[in-house]
């Protein structure tokens, strides 16, 4: 997933005071009716509509206030029905796939959620295409018919055995038909099916949500209201932490924040699976030299970095070394990297590189990254990439940093040559870490393509055999690590500080990164 946000001024302390002091004057009446939980977080959301955002603070809410036709279940790493009832291919080419809506579905706002409702869902998705949504992800999508109002029957331009996947992402979510055909609805404005609602939302404040009375499903929300406090940074959102002004901080607290809270009086430290990783791009078109020059460049980085050293030094152990774009939690990943270059750095090995493809060293590299929007962390992260690649004496680089709003634009229309990105999935499937960067319509513009490649993406995404899938990402996964367009380096774990009396948010800390706070409860 791309995550875009907005950086907007961080909540003030007094507004944090006043709000957890209600909070806490609720949870002192002693009346289980009428619970709130608090969650500092430096994560901000860009838009709760569906259709124009296509990042994690936005989709941590979507997925709470809206419903999918599927859902990954807690743990689960496979579709499962959510909205629907039933979901299924309906032809042998994996074209036609038709889903029955569960009876009685209702809208947090009294109005019945029907076929109609779903249909418009993906129309405006794809009409409004907003340069910060997701609309990209349903291309393959030809037409949807409703010939009832529980039935909904998706036509395809080409055979995908993802898009049950693809139905469980945020851009998938459900809203009213009544939303605007050709325009984002505001955020404080949302309707959705989902265990919350939004009661207010104030940009670069706080989101307050409260329980859906009209949600029909089986998995209700346990608390009344959830209040999101945004913080401007982690140092600050761990003293709110220390200070009891919010009872989980979840996104993105630092390295050293974490080693310090893990010692606080009341405070637990939960950290489970993750699938976010980072990964450094290559523009082809901007990189110097003959393609065999290019190529060996990018292998001789892929061979110089220490991602064991990246995980201790700079994230303390939150993080661990990736050697493949799938991440190795997720079903088909392979150590692709490592068996291309090794698990260790080898600058013997990077120095051969070079010369049999008649490099000069050293290698002047322009390597761009972004301060804020990677958490904390990102400014060691890359003064360690910088000392590693120069400390072998056969790169010198040169960084070069800007905030997200500019960079996110600059990296994707070639003014980049290399740079920082990081990835959390849209679908915990191999697929959604290897087609929207190998592809060559990738979302990067790196401008990588390879026949081969093409072949065995649309391959893996046109069979459910498993073993047929395994074989396809086995050389897709080999070749992205010859061909080093992208270099993984790490994958991080998710953390969060939980005040004592709060649990179920280590229920939720799954591959899938979906923060589900229907599952969090409150003593």
């Amino acid at each position: 997933m791309s995550h875009v946000r907005r950086l907007a001024a961080a909540a003030s302390a007094i507004a944090a005071l006043s709000i957890f002091a209600a909070a806490c004057e609720s949870s002192d009446e002693g009346s289980s009716s009428d619970s709130t939980v608090i969650q500092g977080t430096i994560d901000q959301p860009v838009s709760y509509d569906p259709a124009g955002s296509y990042d994690l603070p936005s989709y941590n809410v979507i997925f709470n206030v809206y419903q999918n036709l599927l859902q990954v279940p807690p743990g689960g790493n496979q579709p499962e029905p959510e909205a629907a009832e039933e979901c299924s291919f309906t032809d042998q080419q994996s074209k036609v796939y038709e889903c029955v809506l569960a009876e009685g579905l209702k809208f947090s706002d009294g109005s019945d959620l029907t076929s109609e409702d779903v249909k418009a869902s993906f129309d405006r998705n794809l009409k409004i295409a907003d340069p910060q949504g997701a609309s990209s992800l349903y291309l393959n999508l030809k037409s949807v018919e409703t010939p009832d109002e529980r039935t909904v029957i998706f036509n395809l331009k080409a055979p995908d055995a993802t898009w049950p996947f693809l139905l469980t992402s945020g851009g998938a979510a459900i809203v009213p038909a009544e939303y605007p055909a050709d325009e984002v609805q505001p955020s404080d404005e949302t309707v959705g099916s989902g265990r919350f609602t939004i009661a207010e939302y104030e940009e670069g404040q706080q989101t307050v949500l409260e329980a859906n009375p009209e949600y029909t499903g089986d998995d209700p929300a346990q608390v009344d209201r959830v209040i999101i406090q945004y913080y401007d940074k982690s140092s600050t959102l761990t003293q709110a932490v220390e200070q009891g002004e919010v009872e989980i901080a979840y996104r993105s607290l630092s390295p050293t924040d974490v080693e310090g809270l893990q010692g606080s009086e009341g405070v637990e430290v939960v950290e489970g699976p993750g699938s976010e990783i980072r990964y450094l791009n290559f523009n082809l078109d901007l990189q110097e030299g003959s393609e065999a020059q290019k190529l060996a460049v990018r292998q001789a980085v892929a061979q110089t970095i220490d991602r064991q050293s990246i995980a201790e030094n700079v994230y303390s152990g939150t993080a661990t070394p990736l050697y493949s774009m799938v991440p190795s939690g997720l079903e088909f990943s392979t150590d692709a990297f490592a068996q291309a270059y090794g698990e260790t750095p080898d600058a013997d090995g990077a120095e051969q590189t070079l010369s049999e493809a008649n490099v000069d060293t050293p290698v002047p590299l322009e390597v761009w990254w972004t301060p804020s929007h990677y958490g904390p962390a990102s400014a060691d992260e890359y003064a360690e990439i910088k000392r590693q690649l120069d400390s072998s004496g056969l790169f010198e680089t040169q960084l070069q940093s800007t905030e997200w709003n500019q960079y996110s634009e600059a990296a994707f229309t070639d003014k980049y040559p290399v740079y920082q990105l990081g990835w959390f999935p849209d679908y915990p499937d191999a697929d959604n870490y290897t087609s929207p960067f190998y592809s060559k319509d990738s979302f990067l513009n790196i401008h990588y393509e390879n026949p081969e490649m093409e072949k065995l993406l649309a391959a893996e995404k046109a069979t459910s055999d498993d073993a047929k899938r395994e074989q396809a990402f086995a050389q897709i996964q080999q070749i992205g690590a010859e061909d080093a367009p992208t270099v993984p380096y790490i994958e991080l774990s998710q953390v969060a500080a939980v005040q004592e009396g709060i649990s179920g948010v280590e229920d939720t800390l799954d591959p899938s990164y979906i923060f589900r706070y229907w599952l969090i409860s409150k003593e």
